[in-house]
């Protein structure tokens, strides 16, 4: 990629960088499936998917979101050594402290105040959520490292060896809950499902970002060195003014997670409601994660001649496509066999989890629109517009939860569901707003 500036994007191009990406978003898509499919079949299904998929999960994310956006970051500013050098003194001081965190809140009185008090969650639930945190303690570091390099990888045009690092983290995960499945056949241990996810979660990441460690070694060896940059020199008061309100993004966006966590505690079926988050987010996930790659390719090639036009008609043909797929199969006995047969939840269960996927329906739809703006606001270096278009999803989350929690309206899971899905169309309505300048600009430059 970077030796063809000059050379017009084509709808080609788009789907050569999108598709290893989305690949590589898809595989990690299928890891909260399979880590339910597991888990419901251990011992106390409820207990340790309530744990993971409402308390563990979004807890770690919440705490690495500072660290989240080093893979948009790095897509953009990794333009020569110098740059580089300054971004990994960055991720590995972040990176570390944010895994120091996450463990001083696993082990101290905080978490109790934390998931106890401010969440609601008790019980078994609660120590079982404990024990969680604890084995994701090197989740942060590993994620900071990875996505860092992979933004130089995807820079630079070697997006496939993203997809090579995912696959690696999915043999890992997979084989973690392979021996855990095999020890459950001899072992009565209550926290065994919570000590599988986990544990697997962490062997993945770790495997995944020692391989992208090793695949980036070439370009900063060979490439970075001699890269030249039209950009002025990366220094302390741009990187900062371009990367606290991108990290903000995620960082309000994740808050919403331990919201809906406290929000359908209070709600009627908490219990079940809370189960279900892993099978109903890995489902949904496996449809969001390909429109989320989408960022990366347009922050890489949208600078390039005729990219604008090229990435704005692919964003609107994948929303409309990945939006009928959902439908189809959420409209079909396909759902109910999904949470019923692929991920373990009876039948209960099963029909909880059919019925909350159809207030998710458009979450990928809109992620596609939402990429595709995001990518032209950190293109103009406009990353404040990011933040805000979060902010107006979070406010949309907290109204909607207050509701909820005073009413018996729906189930948690369902109800959540639906305010989490007005949240995204207004932060969608707002990216588009905030980005019209770039659009107008770019494309009368076309």
């Amino acid at each position: 990629m970077h030796n063809s500036k000059s050379q017009p994007v084509t709808a080609v191009d788009v789907l050569k960088t999108w598709f290893p990406l989305a690949l590589s978003w898809l595989m990690m898509g299928i890891e909260l499936p399979l880590l339910s499919a597991v888990v419901a079949r251990l011992a106390n299904p409820e207990i340790n998917l309530g744990a993971y998929g409402g308390v563990v999960f979004p807890l770690s994310l919440l705490i690495e979101a500072p660290i989240i956006m080093l893979l948009t970051a790095s897509t953009k500013l990794s333009r020569d050594l110098a740059s580089y050098k300054k971004l990994w003194r960055f991720m590995m001081i972040a990176g570390g402290g944010l895994s120091a965190l996450h463990l001083f809140v696993a082990v101290t009185p905080v978490f109790d105040w934390l998931v106890g008090g401010l969440l609601g969650v008790e019980g078994d639930i609660l120590e079982a959520s404990r024990l969680g945190m604890i084995i994701m303690t090197p989740w942060t570091w590993a994620i900071a490292h990875r996505r860092f390099n992979q933004g130089v990888l995807i820079r630079f045009g070697h997006s496939r060896a993203v997809t090579w690092g995912t696959l690696t983290r999915l043999v890992a995960v997979v084989s973690v809950l392979s021996i855990c499945y095999v020890l459950a056949k001899g072992s009565s241990l209550p926290e065994l499902g919570i000590i599988a996810a986990t544990a697997a979660v962490s062997a993945g990441v770790v495997i995944e970002a020692l391989y992208i460690a090793w695949k980036v070694r070439p370009v900063v060896r060979d490439i970075l060195p001699t890269a030249r940059s039209n950009e002025p020199p990366l220094n302390r008061k741009r990187f900062i003014s371009f990367y606290i309100p991108l990290a903000l993004s995620p960082l309000l966006g994740l808050a919403a997670q331990p919201m809906l966590t406290a929000g359908i505690s209070r709600m009627p079926s908490p219990t079940e409601s809370l189960a279900i988050l892993p099978a109903v987010n890995g489902f949904t996930f496996l449809f969001r994660s390909i429109s989320l790659a989408f960022l990366e390719v347009v922050v890489a090639l949208v600078e390039r001649p005729d990219g604008y036009v090229a990435l704005r008609r692919f964003a609107w043909q994948a929303a409309l496509s990945v939006f009928c797929l959902q439908l189809l199969i959420v409209a079909s006995p396909l759902a109910n066999g999904w949470f019923g047969t692929v991920s373990g939840l009876d039948t209960n269960l099963a029909k909880l989890a059919s019925q909350a996927v159809w207030a998710a329906l458009t979450l990928a739809a809109f992620g596609f629109g939402s990429s595709f703006f995001q990518g032209l606001l950190v293109h103009s270096h406009n990353t404040r517009s990011v933040t805000e278009s979060v902010a107006m999803f979070l406010v949309v989350i907290v109204a909607g939860l207050a509701v909820g929690a005073h009413g018996d309206w729906l189930a948690g899971a369902i109800f959540a569901y639906i305010i989490y899905s007005l949240g995204q169309a207004a932060q969608f309505g707002w990216l588009y707003h905030r980005s019209r300048p770039d659009r107008q600009a770019l494309g009368q430059a076309e």
